[in-house]
């Protein structure tokens, strides 16, 4: 039975509205965290031109396989298998990087692994690309925020919601620097880190 996510179909929308401009001349995208493989369907299918690689951890992909296979898309291709703290990403040419509600669920030193393994993958001109629910200098965007933060913290007591101040810093130090800030539904955002260069 495919795993599925409701929240996925949820913010695919809004999502894809500000993707789909942005990946319009891109090639090739990583997906990091791609969960069910709910999303890496949805947006494959509607950018036919770009090869999306869906990537996660090991017990992730059976789930993404089942979406993959039953959506038979040309574009996309088999998960990789990516832990950002293992120390060889796969080899890969890519233009974008795509991540969605990843960095809250890992731990520091993860979200440090994931800038710094991006800013090494990505070519120049690329962008990355995250989306989930971020704070501003330490302050929370809306009270549903800050309660999410709470059952975070409840289950796991290092995660929680990020200080896109923070994130920025591990951005600059890896090469990359904020292109775009977007308001998404339901609190959201998506940001936008660009790593300079020639770009489509």
């Amino acid at each position: 039975m495919k795993p599925y996510s409701e929240a996925c179909d949820r913010n695919r929308d809004p999502i894809f509205a500000v993707i789909q401009p942005l990946f319009a001349a891109r090639s090739a995208v990583l997906e990091i965290g791609s969960g069910t493989g709910q999303h890496a369907v949805y947006f494959a299918a509607r950018l036919p031109h770009l090869i999306w690689h869906a990537s996660d951890r090991e017990e992730n992909h059976p789930g993404i396989h089942l979406w993959l296979d039953e959506a038979g898309l040309e574009n996309t291709r088999p998960p990789l298998t990516l832990d950002v703290t293992q120390t060889a990403w796969p080899a890969l040419a890519v233009d974008a990087v795509y991540t969605a509600n990843t960095a809250h669920i890992m731990h520091w030193p993860e979200v440090e692994a994931l800038f710094a393994g991006v800013g090494v993958l990505l070519a120049a001109g690329g962008v990355f690309v995250q989306y989930g629910p971020f704070n501003y200098g330490g302050a929370y965007t809306s009270e549903s925020n800050a309660r999410f933060d709470e059952r975070l913290k409840a289950r796991d007591p290092l995660s929680g919601i990020r200080d896109v101040e923070a994130l920025n810093i591990l951005a600059v130090a890896a090469g990359m620097r904020l292109r775009e800030d977007v308001a998404m539904p339901a609190n959201n955002r998506i940001l936008i880190w660009e790593k300079p260069g020639a770009s489509p």
